[in-house]
């Protein structure tokens, strides 16, 4: 799918700490100095899910293989990125290449970990980082508006595009983001080759200390009240304990570490769904002897779409889909015994994949 979510954040908010807990093929290095991390690092990060456990169990397969989200570490903002002050051009243009923002959030004290900002305020530290992308965002859509009116003079459709252009920059001159704008598919394209870093969609972390990991505090409340109308997700946690329950190999050991912390699952496994979520992506999943696994898609896509992930040749070629509800491959255990009893259905190139589908493609090479 190639889709990332960009993790960012101000300097020393633990962005690289939650990125070395999410990510199961890179670390990324965590230390308590500006600019740490400058190149990006990018990992795969494999989404949890308990019906592929389910079908595990069921088919029992050679081998299961879970579906995976990409998840980018971008170097801290400061104030002035948008002028340019610290890596502030190399920061923008990271968040340009990804598809959604993880913005994490100081929201404990800590007298030895530095930030320039003064006392401790996450509307604040929220506020100075979509500042900065809104400006980046109206130097961007003033550049373009420059060129399109011109063209507009005797164009229709650039008129158009700079109705659109001249929304934009109203929207972002009154602090708001452009996702928030509304603008329709057709009017997107007006934008579509600015790539606006606040027509991202956004969900936040509250980086909080142990004490406040299951009822959040005083700072994780102020940034859950000033996002109440934007209709973004908080996620509150403790990245340095998600990252140490990372470290463990042995599912018993894990299991005795997050009983200590009284936790019923890692708070990373809610981060990763609302991720995927926040991406507009989907599951479904093929079970055979040979292997059960989950497949990633883009929600609202057709079976022949589907069947590409697995191969582009399965779209070109695509006959039809064998079908099966998850809830009835659970229920009657089996591939043949959802056929025996009606409920493997086919369906043509016009079907719309469920989450959790079970399926099948047949094609022609």
């Amino acid at each position: 799918m190639a889709l990332q979510a960009g993790i960012v954040g101000l300097p020393n908010v633990g962005k690289s700490t939650l990125f070395n807990a999410v990510s199961n093929s890179a670390k990324a290095q965590a230390s308590n100095y500006r600019f740490c991390t400058i190149e990006p690092n990018t990992g795969l990060v494999n989404v949890p899910d308990p019906r592929l456990k389910k079908l595990e169990e069921l088919v029992v397969p050679q081998r299961t293989v879970p579906t995976q989200i990409e998840i980018v570490d971008i170097a801290g903002l400061v104030r002035g990125a948008s002028k340019g002050e610290g890596l502030g051009n190399k920061f923008l243009a990271n968040i340009r290449e990804v598809d959604a923002i993880i913005q994490v959030i100081r929201c404990f004290e800590d007298d030895n970990i530095l930030r320039d900002e003064g006392p401790i305020n996450p509307v604040g530290d929220k506020e100075i980082i979509e500042t900065e992308l809104q400006l980046k965002d109206l130097e961007s859509v003033d550049k373009k508006m420059q060129r399109t009116e011109k063209l507009a003079k005797n164009d229709p459709k650039m008129k158009a595009e700079l109705d659109v252009l001249q929304r934009c920059k109203a929207h972002l001159e009154k602090g708001k983001n452009i996702i928030s704008l509304g603008l329709t598919k057709e009017e997107k394209v007006a934008i579509a080759d600015i790539f606006l870093l606040t027509d991202k969609p956004v969900l936040y972390v509250a980086n909080v200390d142990e004490a406040s990991m299951h009822t959040g505090n005083k700072f994780s409340d102020a940034l859950i009240e000033a996002v109440k109308n934007e209709g973004n997700e908080v996620i509150i946690m403790t990245n340095a304990v998600e990252a140490q329950i990372a470290e463990f190999e042995d599912p018993d050991d894990k299991a005795m570490f997050m009983e200590e912390y009284k936790m019923t699952e890692p708070a990373l496994d809610r981060l990763i769904h609302s991720t995927y979520k926040l991406l507009n992506l989907s599951t479904y999943f093929t079970a055979g002897v040979q292997e059960v696994r989950a497949w990633t898609i883009q929600q609202g896509w057709k079976a022949p779409q589907a069947a590409s992930v697995i191969h582009s040749d399965f779209e070109k070629g695509f006959i039809k889909a064998e079908v099966i509800a998850y809830n009835d491959f659970v229920q009657y255990g089996s591939e043949a015994a959802c056929r025996d009893n009606g409920k493997l259905r086919i369906e043509g190139k016009e079907y719309l994949v469920q989450d959790g589908d079970v399926m099948h493609f047949r094609f022609n090479v």
